[in-house]
């Protein structure tokens, strides 16, 4: 109703994953011009497809709300590899305490946007721990992946209990980095900490302990990505959380899966099959079929 009658601009879906495509349809249907939606995405095969689907055909234009991309710090380090001073990326660390679809999509946005997007072509690596795959975020406790990308950098991506801890902070959630590593340098950057930028010249770095800094922070970042999607609509380039990125970025997570499934690396993109998560699910679960280990 609301839709209709107020015909916006531009809206925000902040449901959780399993209403995703039902509301993101109904938005393109209803014609509206622009619309975010939260991370993840996606949780799983079918919705991953429908999305797919959707972005091929939809006039709506999609930015998921990666909106760390936006943060003022990160895009410092962004524009501090991008500027040459660093020389070539070589290789990359991301990792968080939380899991894939909560703070795992994040750093992997991150990791991207540092290395100025290239595709991923292939990932390793292996899952564990069934206690969140029926949860807000659906998906396994812990990873740990390498991934290859187009350009020819690695990445090394941890999430869970294996995730380094950063900053002596006590809550899980605060365990939220990545670090890219050049040929003359460095440029790191944690959601709830310390920045840094390592050129020859010297260093540029911050630390935030104040709890209000991280808020006034996420606010700039949020800020960024709205003003972002609202010149996309005037006929800018589009946002770099675009949906057709995201669900690139989903496919490499339904990669990791398969790996971790079939013990060996997957190329990217890939085609999963339609069962891949309830294959998962039965594997990780003991409650499911007795567990398949």
């Amino acid at each position: 109703q609301m839709l209709r009658a107020e015909k916006p601009d531009l809206v925000h879906i902040i449901t959780p994953p399993s209403a995703r495509v039902e509301l993101m349809t109904l938005v393109s249907d209803l014609g509206v011009p622009g619309c975010i939606v939260e991370k993840p995405v996606a949780w799983q095969v079918s919705d991953w497809r429908a999305l797919a689907a959707l972005e091929q055909n939809t006039q709506t234009r999609f930015g998921v709300g990666a909106q760390f991309r936006y943060h003022p710090n990160l895009t410092d380090c962004r524009n501090a590899l991008a500027s040459g001073r660093l020389g070539q990326t070589l290789f990359v660390e991301a990792s968080a305490g939380l899991n894939i679809c909560d703070q795992g999509v994040h750093t992997l946005d991150w990791a991207m946007s540092l290395l100025g997007d290239p595709a991923p072509v292939r990932i390793f690596g292996q899952v564990g721990g069934a206690d969140q795959l029926h949860g807000r975020h659906p998906a396994p406790n812990d990873a740990l992946a390498e991934v290859w990308f187009a350009n020819g950098v690695r990445m090394l991506w941890t999430l869970g209990a294996a995730a380094p801890r950063i900053g002596g902070h006590p809550e899980t959630y605060k365990h939220c980095r990545v670090a890219a590593y050049a040929e003359n340098g460095y440029a790191s950057f944690e959601e709830f900490g310390r920045w840094l930028i390592h050129t020859p010249e010297g260093e540029q770095t911050g630390l935030s302990e104040d709890p209000a800094d991280s808020v006034e922070s996420n606010g700039a970042a949020q800020l960024g990505l709205t003003r972002a999607m609202i010149a996309w609509l005037a006929g800018g380039e589009p946002v770099g959380t675009n949906l057709g990125r995201a669900l690139q970025q989903w496919n490499a997570i339904l990669g990791l899966y398969a790996s971790a499934l079939w013990r060996r690396p997957v190329e990217l993109p890939f085609d999963p099959p339609d069962d891949l998560w309830e294959w998962l699910v039965a594997a990780l679960d003991p409650a499911i079929n007795g567990g398949v280990r």
